[in-house]
């Protein structure tokens, strides 16, 4: 029988309902949580699909997935892109495809590791930086200053003035942070995308964390925001992912899309929203675990260079 594993962290909602879901179908695939202790060079892993939701914060995991992809495992989400992915180079990649997004600037780090001499480690960069220019390369204030491998709206600062923004920026010790524009929206929408194929589409009110119906938004937008998405996940080869919209002037913005290990709690999300969650993921990970097919060789995006 075909094995599907579960690496989580302190979620209690998703997870049983998830494996219970996929027990109870009679498909030939069983989920479990993974199980694992120390890991040997090469070794064979016994899960033919393997759903991360920790890795980022726990690194023995992120290499024990590394292995298991070299042993021919599907994990969801692939450790070797969410290794190098971050907030500027998705927004990069976003222009390239053609998809709006904030303008955006990474910048210097405030601090650096031990051993960094700045007067001697650091000879290739500007000192000090032209805050202005910077600025004004994305708008004006006021400007968003977050992390550049950051989630969960942790390190992220709206700045109205450049003493706001080096209050900020001197807080950020060795984060890499991002200087963004900010799109004053009229709407803001979240969507949850499975399998570079399902997208469920929720307006979301950013302040108070919640979602909303997605009334008002209008067909032509609901289905731009559904195609930009699916551009975005099949771009950056995610199977499991949020995706965080702002509406401007009818057009809408992609703020947000390094979302991996992505909210699917009951109690924050609903229970439809959960469910909805709960059964495309059973249906993603069963037909991966029944199918013959390697997992991803190389990254989605290499073709752009």
């Amino acid at each position: 029988m075909k094995k599907i594993g579960v690496i989580v962290g302190r979620e209690w909602s998703w997870p049983p309902a998830f494996i219970d879901e996929v027990n109870k179908r009679g498909a030939g695939v069983e989920a479990e949580y993974a199980k694992l202790g120390g890991t040997r060079m090469n070794e064979p892993c016994p899960y033919a699909v393997i759903v991360d939701r920790i890795s980022h914060e726990v690194p023995y995991y992120r290499s024990y997935l590394k292995n298991a992809m070299l042993q021919g495992a599907h994990v969801i989400n692939n450790p070797f892109m969410w290794t190098a992915d971050d907030k500027f180079f998705g927004a990069s990649l976003a222009d390239r495809i053609g998809v709006a997004s904030p303008r955006t600037v990474v910048l210097p780090n405030k601090e650096y590791v031990p051993g960094i001499i700045h007067n001697e480690s650091l000879r290739n960069l500007e000192y000090p930086l032209n805050w202005q220019s910077l600025v004004e390369s994305v708008g004006g204030f006021p400007v968003i200053l977050k992390d550049a491998h950051g989630g969960g709206w942790k390190q992220v600062h709206v700045c109205r003035s450049l003493e706001d923004l080096w209050n900020a920026y001197n807080q950020s010790g060795l984060l890499t942070m991002v200087l963004q524009e900010f799109i004053t929206w009229d709407a803001y929408v979240r969507c949850m995308c499975l399998g570079q194929r399902d997208v469920l589409v929720k307006r979301y009110d950013p302040n108070t964390r919640q979602y909303l119906p997605t009334d008002g938004l209008g067909q032509d937008l609901l289905d731009r925001i559904v195609a930009d998405s699916l551009k975005l996940v099949r771009a950056l080869g995610y199977d499991m992912n949020t995706i965080e919209w702002a509406v401007r002037g009818g057009v809408p913005y992609a703020i947000d899309f390094m979302n991996p290990a992505p909210d699917m709690d009951v109690n924050s999300t609903g229970y439809d929203y959960h469910r909805w969650c709960v059964e495309k993921m059973a249906d993603l990970c069963i037909e991966l675990a029944q199918s013959d097919t390697p997992p991803v060789s190389e990254t989605r995006w290499n073709k752009l260079f």
